[in-house]
């Protein structure tokens, strides 16, 4: 639910921010782009001030892709924990200094949002009343979807890469750049199924996504949620697949692990926990379980988002996945020398050894960050 305070005065213009904003845009010259719903959203033919709402992976792809955060007026405080632990606060410092305080939770405050004066608005596809919420109060906002593509993780991160190059055709090489983004990503799948294409079914890892871990509440991905991509994509099994609940709706007991015993376990950077914890049966016994006996239990990446969902580093990540599954048949790949090299040649981005170092070692910080953001 989104706050609308003096919300008649919004409407009849006496707040005067959104009907002011709508009538000077109108002298400028415009265009028109489609959205992830099919709708046809009139923009400034120019955009200098960009609102990133409760879509939160969004906001680090259009800052990686814009070469900088110069652009952002506004993101979430759940996208900016993500960017204060992992590696866009150091790749781009003045993030830290994006305005956050026009949402609470999933909330949007339109009055805070509106004084930030936001010439496009990205917020989430699957929130129809805040889509609707902003467009009465005249803000142009266009729907980004994170589900539209049966949550395939590199096809989406391609359509948002599409669609920023549609909403900012006016930084050089916007398409050029986006054609790059969707080879990449094409090779890095060609390459993975190359190799795992033929390995039988019965000699596929058991892969259990831990999406959340604590004492009173265990949160896996089930065949509606990223992680059953994931495993689709390296050539795992997801062990969890038969569960329908959506996304992080996905609660599962130990019990169900131990029938599970899955060969892999992947912690996500939604959650504090790390591989330690279920070594030394944190909250609950892990002890029988064999991706714990014989140390198989990886904490996701946290590069400039959490890596469980779309982001910039979405094509590195499925490399590491198919790296931690099969870690003979990827022996010849550098994880650190690809994360390096994706950066420089797309996106002009230069990562220091820590900085790379520290993708692939996270921590807990990004995962207590979210619980209290939200």
């Amino acid at each position: 639910m989104l706050l609308m305070t003096r919300r008649d005065a919004l409407k009849a213009g006496a707040a005067g921010l959104g009907v002011l904003a709508a009538r000077g845009a109108a002298a400028e010259p415009t265009r028109v782009v489609t959205d992830h719903l099919g709708r046809r959203v009139t923009l400034p033919l120019r955009i200098d001030r960009a609102v990133v709402a409760d879509i939160y992976p969004f906001a680090s792809v259009a800052a990686i892709f814009l070469g900088g955060c110069g652009k952002l007026a506004g993101m979430s405080p759940v996208s900016m924990s993500a960017a204060r632990h992992g590696i866009l606060s150091r790749i781009y410092p003045d993030i830290l200094k994006v305005r956050t305080d026009f949402m609470t939770g999933d909330t949007v405050n339109v009055e805070a949002l509106l004084r930030l004066r936001p010439q496009v608005v990205f917020a989430n596809a699957s929130n129809p009343k805040t889509l609707a919420e902003l467009e009465a109060a005249h803000i142009p906002v266009i729907a980004v979807s994170a589900t539209k593509w049966n949550y395939s993780v590199i096809k989406t991160f391609d359509e948002w890469v599409m669609l920023l190059s549609q909403v900012f055709p006016e930084d050089g090489g916007a398409k050029a750049k986006a054609k790059a983004v969707h080879g990449y990503s094409a090779s890095v799948v060609s390459r993975i199924r190359s190799r795992v294409s033929r390995i039988p079914q019965p000699k596929r890892p058991k892969t259990l996504f831990l999406f959340q871990y604590g004492k009173d509440r265990i949160v896996t991905s089930g065949s509606h949620f990223f992680g059953q991509y994931w495993c689709d994509a390296v050539g795992a099994r997801n062990v969890a697949s038969s569960i329908r609940a959506q996304n992080q709706n996905a609660v599962i007991t130990m019990e169900q692990v131990y029938a599970w015993d899955p060969d892999l376990i992947f912690i996500t950077n939604f959650t504090p926990a790390e591989p330690q914890d279920l070594y030394r049966n944190a909250y609950h016994d892990w002890k029988p379980v064999k991706a714990v006996r014989e140390k198989q239990v990886f904490k996701m990446p946290l590069g400039t988002y959490r890596t469980f969902t779309p982001s910039a580093d979405t094509p590195v990540t499925l490399l590491w996945l198919a790296k931690c599954a099969y870690p003979t048949l990827f022996s010849d790949i550098n994880i650190e020398r690809e994360a390096e090299n994706y950066y420089s040649k797309l996106f002009g981005i230069h990562l220091s050894e820590a900085e790379i170092r520290s993708i692939f070692d996270p921590g807990r910080g990004a995962g207590t960050a979210l619980k209290l953001a939200r």
